[in-house]
């Protein structure tokens, strides 16, 4: 992706430079090298960020590798006090030399690596990084989505991301420099929630200017002292009291207001620092049996989304290809994405935000219960969240799918106590959001209970749905997918029922052989949009569901069940799609 798109889009700084593109590479299956300084055999060139089982790295191997080496030489573009290497993700455990000085290490696949490297840089303007990741390709004790464990993709899985898969960065930062922004919408009392933290060398004179602006308008402008390096405030905006003078300043996806924002650290009144950023009224919330933006109910029209390209794998092939995605799911009438099995790119969070997308986010799944794996999840979560925490089209957290690594829920309590206490981390972690602690079935600690049906008959789905007593009925008798919906101990009381997985039409007319599958199979485009238009009036019409999710946007490998092909060309016309999607005349 170009350097001109900023990786971290709600803490932007000036002073940085991309370090995407080609780096030295080389596989280490026999863990010949330990340090940099070792004779490493560069064999490859690749192009970061794609990891080299992807074509778009220049690698496209696919087989087990075990270790991996990268290395990059570059002429670093001015120097401040500090300078911040990041990683955007690297799978799956990463030591990271600067001039063959170790400055850190990290293990998780998902989440952002921050290395201050100052005290390992050259005289000069050359530096030299150097990267060994390790990533054992049949370790299923780890979070790993969907990468398959086998050689082949096979059923739902795909094919593996070793090492560098976001983007490689580096800034320069002043002595002393806003380390962390989290923003926190308060509805109830028309006021946005400041934290600042400050990192680098200790001042006990700081403080931090907050401006927020509603396009040319200035809402705020406020000074705090920070105690301790940290600023917690609360900005109270201006409310007019009057409904549609109040929702001007409010985000949905209807109306995505965003409010600029501009965050100024001082050092004895000194300027140290300054970062732009973004925030936005809007608030999430579980009324009884609904789902609640804003205040009001809302009705979920999700979309399943994998995150992935043909070419690129997990890694997106640009930053326009982010933007399109979030463009089509709208354009096909969804109001949000569950983004399945991944912790997606700041920059689709980025775009869902300005455009108006609602966003499910799902932690990918380990599938061998262990202490070990539940604490390397964990790990990862946490950070997950903390990094997406601001986000305003971020509105429900999925910290584990279908038992995904606790498949005996309904036998052992280890493996219940292990999805109650991620539920409840992040409750604490994340207060004004809606937790589904496992989705699809066996349920306990959720705010919300998501059911997966891939029954392919409209009416067997309306029938199912359409019950007198749901508690007796639905939840005692019947089991989409032959599992039980809710734990033993957990009945259902009241939460909202989402229809978080159905559908799957597989329909793939490149390939009229059907070397692809899906959950059902339409073998015309006609009967594509019929069976899809059949399947979203019954359950846009079911008065049970607060929303679905469909399954999916798009064909991911073998898996041709999207309504767009895997280079997001849509199978049928995209009005077809939209009208069927909203229950309404084409």
């Amino acid at each position: 992706m170009s350097q001109f798109e900023y990786p971290r889009p709600q803490l932007v700084r000036s002073q940085w430079q991309s370090l995407n593109g080609s780096w030295d590479f080389a596989f280490d299956d026999e863990r010949r090298y330990r340090l940099p300084t070792d004779p490493i055999a560069w064999t490859h060139r690749i192009t970061v960020p794609f990891a080299p089982e992807s074509q778009a790295s220049g690698i496209g191997d696919q087989g087990f590798h075990t270790v991996c080496w990268y290395r990059r030489q570059f002429a670093m573009q001015g120097r401040g006090a500090r300078t911040m290497l990041h990683f955007g993700a690297i799978d799956y455990r990463a030591k990271v030399w600067v001039n063959n000085v170790l400055v850190g290490e990290h293990e998780g696949g998902h989440t952002p690596i921050a290395l201050d490297v100052t005290n390992a840089l050259a005289p000069g303007d050359t530096q030299v990084i150097t990267v060994q990741v390790e990533d054992e390709p049949g370790d299923l004790a780890k979070p790993r989505g969907k990468q398959d464990w086998l050689l082949h993709p096979h059923s739902i899985w795909y094919p593996r991301t070793t090492g560098i898969w976001q983007t490689v960065w580096v800034e320069q930062l002043p002595a002393t420099y806003i380390k962390t922004l989290r923003w926190t919408p308060i509805f109830d009392g028309f006021e946005i929630g400041c934290e600042v933290l400050a990192g680098g060398d200790v001042h006990s004179n700081l403080a931090v200017e907050v401006k927020l602006w509603h396009g040319e308008r200035l809402l705020a402008d406020d000074e705090y002292l920070l105690v301790g390096m940290e600023a917690n405030r609360k900005i109270a905006l201006s409310d007019p009291g009057i409904d549609d003078s109040r929702n001007e300043l409010l985000w949905s996806p209807e109306r995505p207001t965003l409010l600029a924002a501009e965050v100024i650290l001082r050092a004895g009144g000194q300027v140290v620092d300054t970062v732009r950023s973004y925030t936005a009224m809007r608030q999430v919330a579980i009324s009884r049996d609904r789902f609640m933006l804003n205040g009001r109910p809302y009705h979920l029209r999700l979309v399943l989304d994998q995150g992935y390209w043909l070419e690129s794998h997990l890694t997106p092939p640009s930053d326009e290809a982010l933007r399109k995605d979030v463009e089509l799911a709208k354009a096909m009438g969804f109001n949000g994405v569950r983004k399945h099995q991944k912790i997606e790119d700041p920059r689709y969070l980025y775009w869902a935000d300005r455009l108006g997308l609602l966003v499910w986010e799902e932690m990918p799944s380990a599938y061998a219960f262990s202490p070990r794996s539940m604490t390397r999840l964990l790990k990862e979560w946490t950070e997950a969240i903390e990094r997406d925490y601001s986000h305003p089209c971020l509105i429900v957290w999925v910290p584990f799918n279908e038992s995904w690594g606790v498949p005996n829920l309904t036998s052992m309590q280890a493996h219940r106590n292990a999805v109650e206490a991620l539920y409840h981390t992040t409750r604490m972690l994340d207060a004004t959001r809606p937790v589904i602690g496992n989705d699809g079935w066996e349920a306990s600690a959720t705010d919300i209970l998501g059911i997966h049906d891939y029954d392919a008959d409209p009416e067997k789905i309306r029938v199912r749905y359409e019950v007198s007593d749901p508690v007796r009925t639905l939840f005692d008798q019947r089991r989409p997918g032959g599992r039980i919906l809710t734990l033993d101990g957990f009945p259902h009381r009241g939460q909202p029922i989402v229809l978080t997985e159905f559908g799957g039409i597989a329909y793939d007319p490149r390939q009229p052989e059907h070397h692809t599958w899906g959950y059902s199979r339409a073998n015309t485009a006609a009967a594509f949009h019929d069976h899809y238009r059949a399947l979203l009036k019954v359950v846009n019409e079911a008065q049970m569901f607060s929303g679905f999710c469909y399954t999916q946007f798009a064909d991911t490998f073998q898996e041709t069940n999207g309504l767009l092909n895997a280079d997001r060309t849509p199978k049928i016309p995209l009005e077809q799609i939209s009208a069927a999607t909203r229950n309404v005349p084409l």
